[in-house]
């Protein structure tokens, strides 16, 4: 079975297109967003259209790299992702290779895929394989692309320094046959070294046509309703917020949606000690990439109530809504440091406020 077929995202594409048309698209690429909005299969698209042979427009579909590429089996298109440590405690870059083979296979036989669970990690052994891919000539095309999904997974465990060192080196010295994409929903966990490294594109929540496209895909159903999702589409496309992959983490995705939500209601409550409660609740969350979801979402709903204002003919709703989004993405920027999520919520709160008055 193929790869899903992408939809929506036609603003990022367009703006990938223009610049390998221009010959300017950098080395090394980050698509950021939240979490399932389809980061991986953009760049697994990107990958496929810097491959393509065929006919305008590009990817055509048919040629035989367009082919190999949307069936998961181009030999030039290496695609890493999370995966749980190997039994061999020092595996050989053939054996790391093997295993994803395999994985991808399972990826692609169903069509879609859930959010890999916590233990699972991109690991030293990766990061070799990867750069002993890049140093050999392409097999099949003009270049090789490496998507590196879920790179914010970078193992921060035993040999943290060595991978992200071997990582640093490709991405210093890539091959001029070579594209590197990375994608991630928390790049702010990203090394500091690492992000300076990389052009970062942010890919924006679907809209609804596309949401429903997705949603639509026989295969991406049957999951959705696996994952306990109510079989309902106009349901289902409010829990995707924007983002249909996530209905396959959906209790995650959800928990950052109260989280958002609850900011929403307490901005536009303009009670301070409810403010101050729901700062405090951002603050307690364990990881701070939970908080980083929240922003996420909380995104999301921005999104969707500049959507409904401007549905409702009332454009300074609309306004209110966009200037609460520059405000949440500053807050996103704070979020990659060091900075407290209590202070940052509080502080963006206090900013919603203003806005959304």
């Amino acid at each position: 079975m193929p790869l899903l077929p992408l939809h929506g995202h036609d603003a990022v594409r367009r703006r990938l297109e223009d610049a390998i048309r221009r010959d300017s698209l950098p080395a090394s690429l980050l698509l950021q967003g939240p979490p399932g909005i389809g980061k991986q299969r953009l760049a697994l698209w990107l990958g496929q259209r810097l491959l393509c042979t065929g006919p305008e427009p590009r990817p055509c579909g048919q040629c035989q790299h367009c082919r190999y590429a949307q069936a998961g089996t181009h030999p030039d298109i290496h695609w890493y992702f999370p995966r749980p440590r190997l039994k061999d405690s020092d595996p050989s870059p053939e054996d790391v290779e093997d295993d994803f083979r395999e994985a991808v296979g399972e990826r692609t036989r169903t069509g879609v895929y859930a959010p890999p669970p916590p233990e699972e990690a991109i690991l030293i052994a990766t990061i070799r394989a990867m750069a002993h891919a890049a140093a050999l000539a392409p097999a099949l095309g003009a270049r090789k692309v490496f998507v590196l999904g879920d790179a914010d997974r970078l193992v921060v465990r035993d040999d943290s320094e060595y991978a992200a060192g071997a990582f640093l080196k490709l991405l210093e010295e890539p091959p001029k046959s070579a594209n590197i994409i990375l994608t991630s929903s928390e790049p702010g966990s990203l090394m500091p070294t690492i992000r300076s490294r990389l052009v970062a594109i942010r890919v924006p929540p679907l809209g609804a046509e596309a949401v429903d496209a997705v949603l639509g895909e026989p295969a991406m159903r049957e999951a959705v309703t696996a994952a306990g999702v109510p079989d309902r589409a106009q349901e289902r496309r409010r829990l995707a917020a924007g983002a249909p992959g996530s209905l396959l983490g959906r209790a995650e995705w959800a928990d950052a949606l109260a989280r958002a939500q609850r900011m929403l209601d307490a901005a536009d409550d303009h009670d301070r000690k409810t403010q101050m409660r729901v700062a405090l609740g951002q603050g307690a969350a364990k990881a701070r990439g939970a908080f980083s979801t929240s922003l996420d979402a909380l995104s999301s709903l921005l999104h969707e109530r500049a959507r409904a204002a401007l549905q409702r003919g009332n454009p300074a709703a609309a306004r209110a809504a966009a200037r609460a989004l520059e405000d949440v993405e500053q807050a996103k920027e704070r979020a990659s440091g060091n900075v407290n999520p209590q202070l940052i919520t509080s502080e963006l709160l206090r900013r919603l406020e203003d806005q959304l008055r």
